[in-house]
C-alpha cells in the first residue's frame, strides 16, 4: 500500500512539473508572439496579393500551399538553424537577418518601380496569363520566398524574448509560436480573399434586407480592400526591411548614425504630441525606416538585375528574373 501511495505521489509530482512546463510554454509563446506582432501584421498584408487574378476555386488551394511552405520555413528550417546559430555562432544571426532585410527592401522597391513603370511587368503578365499553372507556381514560390524572410524575423524576435536557458524549452516555444502565427496569418488571409464569396452568398440568401445589403457591401468593398492591402504589403516590405537593416547596422556597430538619427527625430516629434506620443513615435520610426528601405532597395535593383540575376542564370543554367 505504501508503495502505491509513493507511486501516486511521484505521478502527482510529475503532473505538477508538466503543468508548470505547459504554463511556462504558453506564457513564453504569448510574450514572443506579442513582440513579433508588427512583423505578423506585415506578413498578413503581403500575402493576399499572391492570389490576386486567379480563379476563385484556386484561391484557397494556393493559400494552403503557401501556408504549408511557411510552416516548413519556420519549423523545419528556421527553428533548427536559429537554435544552432544561437548555440554555436550567435554573431552570425544579425548579418543573416540584414541580408534578408536587404532582400525585402529590394522586393518592395522593385514592386514600386514596376507600379510606376509597368511595361516590363505587363509583358511578363501577358506571357504568364496563357499558362495559369505556371503563373501559380511562380506566385507560390515568390510568396514562400518572401515568407521565409518575414518568418526569419518573427522567429528571431521570438527567440530573443525567451528567458529560459533550457534548449528544449526554447525549441518548444519557437515551434508553438511558429505554428500559431502561421495558422493565424493564413487563416486571416483566407478569410480576406474569400470575403467577396461570403458577401455574394449573404446577398443572395440573406433573409433580411440588412444582411443582403451587408453582403453587397462586402462584394463592392473587397477590390478596394485588396488594393489597399497590396499597397500596405509593399510598404511593409520597405518598412520591415529598412528596420532590419538600420537595427542591424546599429547592433553590429558598423554604422549607428541611421538608427540614432531616426530615433532622435521620432522622439522629438513624439514629444510634441504628449497624448499619443507612443503611436506618433512608432509611425515616424516606421516611415523613416521605410524611406531607408526604399533607398536600399532602389540601390539593389541594378545590382540584382544586372549582376546577381545574370550570374545566377549562368551558374544554374536557368532563365528567369531577379527573383
Amino acid at each position: 500500500m505504501s508503495g502505491l501511495l509513493a507511486l501516486l505521489d511521484d505521478v502527482a509530482a510529475i503532473a505538477k512539473v508538466a503543468a508548470a512546463s505547459v504554463d511556462d510554454v504558453a506564457a513564453a509563446a504569448a510574450k514572443a508572439g506579442a513582440k513579433a506582432a508588427g512583423v505578423v501584421i506585415d506578413d498578413a498584408a503581403v500575402t493576399p496579393k499572391y492570389v490576386t487574378g486567379f480563379r476563385p476555386e484556386r484561391e484557397l488551394p494556393i493559400i494552403w500551399r503557401i501556408a504549408l511552405g511557411s510552416m516548413r520555413n519556420k519549423l523545419l528550417v528556421l527553428l533548427p538553424v536559429l537554435l544552432a546559430l544561437e548555440a554555436f555562432l550567435p554573431v552570425a544571426i544579425t548579418p543573416l537577418l540584414m541580408l534578408g532585410g536587404a532582400y525585402l527592401c529590394f522586393e518592395g522597391a522593385e514592386k514600386l518601380f514596376h507600379a510606376l513603370f509597368p511595361h516590363g511587368e505587363a509583358a511578363e503578365a501577358d506571357h504568364a496569363a496563357g499558362n495559369e499553372t505556371q503563373l501559380e507556381e511562380v506566385k507560390v514560390a515568390g510568396a514562400i520566398k518572401t515568407d521565409f524572410i518575414l518568418s526569419a524575423e518573427i522567429m528571431t524576435i521570438a527567440l530573443s524574448v525567451i528567458d529560459s536557458p533550457d534548449f528544449w524549452m526554447k525549441a518548444v516555444v519557437l515551434a508553438v509560436v511558429g505554428a500559431l502565427i502561421t495558422v493565424a496569418v493564413y487563416g486571416a488571409v483566407a478569410l480576406i480573399v474569400k470575403m467577396d464569396d461570403i458577401g455574394l452568398h449573404m446577398a443572395a440568401t440573406g433573409r433580411i434586407g440588412v444582411t443582403r445589403a451587408f453582403g453587397r457591401g462586402l462584394v463592392k468593398g473587397m477590390p478596394v480592400l485588396l488594393g489597399v492591402l497590396s499597397v500596405v504589403g509593399t510598404a511593409a516590405m520597405l518598412w520591415v526591411g529598412g528596420n532590419i537593416v538600420v537595427h542591424g547596422l546599429e547592433v553590429t556597430h558598423l554604422w549607428a548614425w541611421p538608427y540614432e538619427t531616426i530615433h532622435h527625430i521620432a522622439t522629438s516629434v513624439a514629444s510634441a504630441v504628449s497624448q499619443a506620443a507612443g503611436l506618433v513615435q512608432w509611425l515616424v520610426t516606421a516611415a523613416l525606416d521605410g524611406v531607408v528601405g526604399l533607398i536600399v532597395g532602389t540601390l539593389l535593383i541594378p545590382v540584382a538585375t544586372r549582376g546577381i540575376a545574370p550570374l545566377w542564370r549562368l551558374v544554374s543554367g536557368k532563365k528567369g528574373s531577379a527573383h
